[in-house]
């Protein structure tokens, strides 16, 4: 049995436009003292075909952790779009929400996100460049 464990993960701010950062409530279970701090990780996959696409849109050190259930806000800015190639702006993707305890990963929960325009012309017919606005 674990020591620490995820009981919940709440997305505060969906759906969003593409540049709004990303907002979770986490919710998890502590059933010992921990001597060291949890690392918290939010990584968006940028490209599905390479990893050097990969963004680490935020990383947070949460302790020290009380024995129970705790709960926080974990809040990232948007993925930096200069690092993503354009083909793959729009479309589905995935973030990565990770935590990690003496540098090793424990748990890893993946979302798909769909980047897409909020109007159904825009998406019937897409422009070359894509329009982060809208």
């Amino acid at each position: 049995m674990s020591v620490v464990s995820l009981l919940g993960v709440k997305i505060l701010n969906n759906p969003a436009p593409f540049d709004a950062k990303y907002q979770f409530e986490i919710t998890f279970e502590c059933l010992e003292p921990l001597q060291k701090d949890l690392e918290w990780k939010l990584t968006y996959v940028g490209s599905a075909t390479s990893s050097e696409h990969d963004q680490e849109l935020d990383s947070l050190l949460v302790g020290p952790i009380p024995v129970g259930v705790n709960k926080f806000i974990f809040e990232a800015d948007s993925p930096d779009l200069k690092r993503i190639p354009a083909s793959e702006i729009l479309g589905v993707t995935v973030i990565l929400l990770s935590c990690s305890y003496d540098d090793r990963e424990f748990v890893r929960v993946g979302y798909y996100v769909n980047n897409e325009y909020d109007n159904d012309e825009m998406n019937a017919e897409k422009p070359a460049k894509p329009v982060i606005e809208k």
